[in-house]
């Protein structure tokens, strides 16, 4: 069979192709809208310049600490900024998010640190209680960063290190890596384990880039829409809307309480 002459010269170029990630989503967002909100969380006010800057602060930090393709970092945390910059400040490391649910049980948030291999966890001072037992439980010894967030309740530290200190130690600039294939794992997701231990569920780059731009279109969102967050976040990662939402440059008024 003589060759497809569709197929000669045509092949995939960095002009050409590029792995779907919602990760350029918060990029472009920034340079075109670098003034536009983000995000309102309490009297706290992120404009899209400054959210961009801290996903590379925290990427640019967990690069120092080790992270890399295929690392875990677990979040317990609540609806946060600090949530939403760990949507994009871990995969641009090329590491795989895994969010809590911050209603489950110790002994279950053990099993899940395990088996999802959590080399860095991001906890919410507020739930300190059961991540402490869960931690003495795991086998798992990840590195531990506290958030103290001010609309929190608060709670015992647990880690040697504070999230702001840690993002502060990050480069603004940092020059954060796409996937290496569209494939690649961009989250990590568990059941709550109702019928035995937790099950593991992979979101990959091209689906969540996927699951977000459908958002825009089944919800018929405009540019610049207002979004409430009710939602958890640790919800199959707040059904893809943490990426949706820079798409359109659109603010996220969080409501923390879940």
């Amino acid at each position: 069979m003589s060759p497809n002459k569709y197929d000669a010269g045509l092949g995939k170029t960095p002009a050409n192709f590029q792995p779907l990630s919602p990760l350029p989503f918060l990029q472009r967002a920034a340079a075109t809208f670098p003034k536009h909100l983000a995000i309102v969380h309490g009297p706290r006010r992120v404009t899209y310049a400054d959210f961009y800057a801290r996903t590379r602060r925290l990427a640019s930090a967990l690069s120092r600490a080790g992270i890399g393709k295929g690392d875990t970092v677990a979040a317990m945390l609540a609806n946060t900024p600090e949530m939403l910059e760990a949507h994009y400040g871990v995969p641009m490391t090329q590491g795989v998010l895994n969010t809590l649910n911050v209603r489950l049980d110790a002994y279950t948030i053990a099993f899940i640190l395990d088996h999802g291999e959590a080399k860095v966890l991001l906890t919410d001072t507020e739930f300190s209680p059961t991540v402490k037992a869960a931690l003495a439980k795991a086998k798992a010894k990840p590195l531990v960063i506290d958030i103290d967030d001010p609309l929190g309740k608060g709670g015992e530290r647990l880690g040697t290190k504070d999230y702001e200190s840690f993002v502060a130690g990050g480069d603004p600039g940092f020059a954060w890596k796409m996937p290496d294939d569209e494939w690649d794992a961009i989250s990590l997701n568990y059941t709550s384990g109702t019928t035995g231990n937790p099950k593991g569920v992979v979101y990959h780059h091209r689906g969540a880039y996927l699951l977000a731009a459908g958002n825009i279109l089944a919800w018929s969102m405009p540019t610049h829409p207002v979004y409430l967050w009710t939602l958890p976040m640790f919800h199959c990662n707040g059904w893809c809307f943490p990426w949706t939402l820079s798409i359109n440059a659109g603010t996220r008024r969080i409501q923390r309480d879940l």
